[in-house]
């Protein structure tokens, strides 16, 4: 698909694109194209060409840049640049993993995930779904994958004007599909699962929790399918995995089944209540994992998710064991790196637990962060020990 049509842009939105950000909002956007979403040409209003960009017409981030260039943006075009984001990831030592991540790549609001022989994709702005034709035979050139299936249920859709859907595009991509990571293995839900079937951007750090873990009891709050919880098990001597969703501890079971681990206790429970009566026992753990769902949606809901994630690490360090190691981390954006140190410095003083800093870490290396694209850098983790 070639560029159409052409928006005229501010200085302000030129210097964003110049400054290495990939948006440009509707505020700074002088004349709009005529056509639909799509793709097309920039321009500031001397008429100097800028590149070529996503268009929403519906969305507040109303230009996204692909290239600085003149080029035809056709479906070779996005077969190139997949196939190089590829590349990128040779090495990584699983079978499930994120070929492209977005404005991290360089490609924005196009997310691809591998799982296995399927890939399962997401085309979440308007401008990129025009293109989608070029979009998916460039994945398919590039990856060649057993089948290919649009995860296009992502409530960002609805800020473009779009449907949330589910689409199968060609092949067949099962319900469950088995992965393998460090020598894991795990059932992955391409049609149902959280974002496109897995948790792919904590791998690099469930491998990292499992190198520093305790061979005593080990705490994973917020388990979900189990990802951490397996890990930890060929380690520790028993796993509590915790999760209020019977269904996706029913899945744990079986994953720890595929690996033949026996030592896991899979526990429905809210987890908040949980740590609250774990501590009241004065029951303690080597290993305590805290994996909590995005608390804060919004910059108005920061105050009280900082409340929550205080709540919950304070109660995690209580329940630490001499030498033990605590995890945890937020994937909430609102919540940068500084305020969320901020906050386990709080909760550490409350706790009255003196705890040594082991590692900084944010999402693996298949999930790139731009330092000037703060948007690509949502997951932060922290790796603590007691040493009281």
């Amino acid at each position: 698909m070639s560029a159409v049509s052409t928006a005229i842009v501010s200085a302000k939105g030129a210097a964003r694109w110049q400054a290495g950000h990939p948006w440009i909002y509707r505020t700074d956007v002088y004349d709009e194209p005529r056509d639909s979403a799509g793709i097309v040409s920039v321009a500031d209003r001397r008429g100097r060409h800028l590149g070529q960009a996503l268009y929403s017409p519906k969305s507040e981030i109303r230009l996204r840049l692909l290239t600085r260039g003149r080029e035809p943006i056709d479906a070779g075009w996005w077969g190139g640049r997949i196939a190089a984001r590829a590349a990128r990831r040779a090495g990584i030592a699983a079978t499930a993993y994120r070929i492209v991540h977005a404005e991290g790549d360089g490609l924005p609001s196009l997310v691809v995930d591998r799982y296995g022989p399927y890939v399962v994709a997401q085309l979440l702005s308007a401008g990129i779904e025009q293109a989608r034709a070029d979009v998916v035979a460039g994945i398919r050139t590039a990856l060649a994958p057993a089948g290919l299936l649009l995860r296009n249920d992502v409530a960002i859709r609805r800020h473009e004007g779009l449907p949330l859907e589910v689409v199968p595009v060609f092949g067949t991509v099962p319900d469950a599909v088995e992965v393998e990571e460090d020598g894991i293995r795990y059932l992955a839900a391409p049609r149902t699962g959280q974002k496109t079937g897995a948790f792919l951007d904590q791998r690099e750090n469930r491998a990292l929790v499992a190198r520093h873990a305790g061979p005593g009891r080990a705490l994973d709050l917020f388990a979900y399918h189990g990802s951490f919880a397996l890990h930890l098990a060929r380690r520790a001597t028993t796993v509590t995995a915790v999760d209020s969703s019977g269904e996706a501890l029913a899945r744990g079971a079986e994953n720890a089944s595929l690996n033949g681990l026996a030592n896991i206790t899979w526990r429905e429970a809210n987890a908040f209540d949980l740590a609250r009566e774990l501590e009241r026992r004065d029951e303690t753990f080597d290993t305590v994992v805290l994996d909590p769902p995005a608390f804060a949606k919004t910059k108005q809901s920061v105050p009280r998710a900082l409340a929550g994630y205080k709540e919950i690490n304070l109660r995690a360090m209580r329940l630490l064991s001499s030498g033990g190691v605590l995890f945890t981390c937020s994937c909430s954006y609102h919540v940068n790196r500084a305020v969320f140190a901020e906050m386990l410095a709080d909760a550490a003083r409350d706790s009255g637990r003196r705890l040594e800093l082991v590692a900084l870490t944010g999402a693996g290396r298949d999930h790139p962060e731009l330092v000037n694209v703060p948007e690509t850098g949502y997951l932060k983790g922290v790796l603590l020990r007691a040493v009281d």
